[in-house]
């Protein structure tokens, strides 16, 4: 492990998130305002050939898991010819999405066939009314349809996302934690966060991770353990006695995960974004098109990579939405 590979705190840097655009189909609550932003002009976002190239100078250094991330990512026209560009790179070991499912159904096979790995689905609900309110879109999305198809496309393992609102989703806890008993699937629960603009959402909203353990132990008993044999997370799993999924929860604002930290974030404009909820970036877009070796800013960005992110004090680095990096 070289120096390279880790922060002013020594944590080693392996997983690099690449937002490949801003926009998206959805406009969940807790992710974008319902007007929107100002989308990223055509010429600021990088090519797929940008990206590549990116990958290739820093997969060398130690990076070995990508994550492709958006907005939504699987509205920019041929993913999965991203895919295979970051398929060939020697270093990488595993390529994933995170998506909101609706694609899916049409485009799992082909991404895995490109060399995608597996796939994480956000899932907010299970009921069709209310998908479409916390969405505020009605594109028909089932998740269950969504990672059926993932499934059967061979992009495991599958990870459901649940964002846990009060009094806004929280009814469904039960629901969710019940697909793990009948599906290899892994339905995390993650704290809401209350960032940028989106001061609708509260504290208040909040659903703290142990309530959640609490309520889905009426199903059963719940045994540490059991999550994804693959995986970059913060997560903590559970599961029940013979069921062929997990639970797992997510908790950035009970209980933070800074100190493990192994991740940076590629915004779709090419900034390196060290934290999700810092406000330290390096540009590699500017030094990228003028054909300078991006080594120097990388090793930069660790080095000042901050400690902890400052959420908890709903600091949150200049982010007006989720959806601006990709979560």
């Amino acid at each position: 492990m070289t120096d390279a590979l880790r922060d002013q705190f020594g944590r080693s840097i392996e997983y690099l998130r690449i937002s490949v655009t801003d926009r998206c189909n959805f406009r969940c609550l807790y992710c974008m305002p319902a007007e929107g932003l100002t989308w990223l002009p055509k010429h600021d976002i990088l090519s797929y050939e940008e990206i590549a190239r990116v990958v290739e100078q820093l997969a060398p250094l130690g990076l070995r898991r990508l994550r492709i991330t958006g907005g939504e990512p699987t509205i920019r026209p041929a993913l999965a010819r991203l895919v295979e560009m970051l398929r060939v790179v020697p270093e990488v070991e595993d390529i994933a999405l995170s998506t909101n499912g609706v694609r899916l159904p049409e485009l799992a096979r082909e991404l895995r066939d490109a060399g995608l790995d597996r796939v994480n689905i956000s899932a907010d609900s299970l009921r069709p009314d209310r998908i479409a309110v916390i969405a505020r879109r009605n594109l028909g999305f089932d998740p269950v349809t969504a990672a059926s198809a993932a499934e059967a496309g061979g992009l495991g393992p599958i990870k459901l996302n649940m964002v846990v609102m009060r009094g806004i989703n929280d009814d469904e806890i039960v629901d969710f934690a019940r697909l793990t008993l009948n599906h290899p699937w892994h339905v995390r629960f993650i704290e809401l966060m209350p960032v940028g603009g989106l001061r609708e959402l509260t504290a208040e909203h909040i659903v703290p991770s142990e309530e959640v353990l609490e309520r889905v132990a009426v199903l059963g008993a719940l045994e540490p353990g059991g999550g994804p044999p693959r995986g970059n997370g913060p997560a903590a799993y559970y599961h029940f006695a013979g069921a062929p999924g997990s639970i797992g929860v997510i908790t950035p604002m009970t209980h933070t995960y800074c100190g493990s930290c192994n991740r940076v974030r590629l915004t779709a404009d090419g900034r390196l974004r060290t934290c999700l909820f810092g406000d330290h970036e390096v540009d590699l877009r500017t030094p990228l098109r003028a054909d300078e070796m991006l080594e120097p800013y990388f090793r930069r960005a660790l080095a000042e990579k901050p400690k902890e992110h400052a959420l908890l004090q709903l600091r949150v680095g200049g982010l007006r939405a989720l959806s601006e990096v990709g979560g």
